[in-house]
């Protein structure tokens, strides 16, 4: 089990896929602010809940020079059709490769659920300065009111 990602700590500069096939890496964003949301699945109620709230206020992020991208294991077919079906704004990408960027940050680790135990997506948001440091982690985020407090965040960053 990897350690969990900490504030002061770089970003590690993994690849992750962009739904188009083409490759997005943490270093992309270098000199501007970045918001890396985890979430565990596409189309389920609280992922798509927490996908439109961050469109709903990507241009804002944009206003306060902060980059968003929204993280899971899922495809990059089922991240364009998830990002088709709602009308997103905040990009997605892929980390479907072991010893990925949510492994490195202990954000892909063991789950358990009705008895049952297996790996999941801990849905935690990252918020990480120019610089490529992470200045404020967010983990086991409850989605209502979330993108709101982040972009707070971003603007005070």
């Amino acid at each position: 089990m990897s350690k969990s990602a900490s504030v002061g700590d770089k970003l590690p500069d993994i690849a992750l896929t962009a739904p188009d096939g083409s490759v997005v890496k943490p270093s992309d964003f270098a000199g501007r602010k970045l918001v890396l949301f985890f979430y565990p699945k596409d189309d389920t109620p609280g992922c798509t809940t927490e996908n439109l709230d961050f469109s709903a206020l990507a241009d804002d992020f944009a206003a306060a020079g902060t980059a968003l991208l929204g993280i899971s294991k899922d495809s990059p077919a089922r991240h364009q059709k998830f990002a088709a079906k709602h009308g997103l704004k905040a990009p997605l990408a892929t980390d479907a490769q072991e010893g990925g960027l949510s492994d490195a940050l202990g954000i892909w680790t063991e789950k358990q659920n009705y008895g049952r135990t297996y790996m999941g997506m801990v849905r935690t948001t990252l918020l990480v300065g120019p610089d490529g440091t992470i200045a404020r982690v967010w983990d086991k985020v409850k989605v209502k009111g979330h993108a709101a407090e982040v972009l707070e965040a971003a603007k005070a960053l």
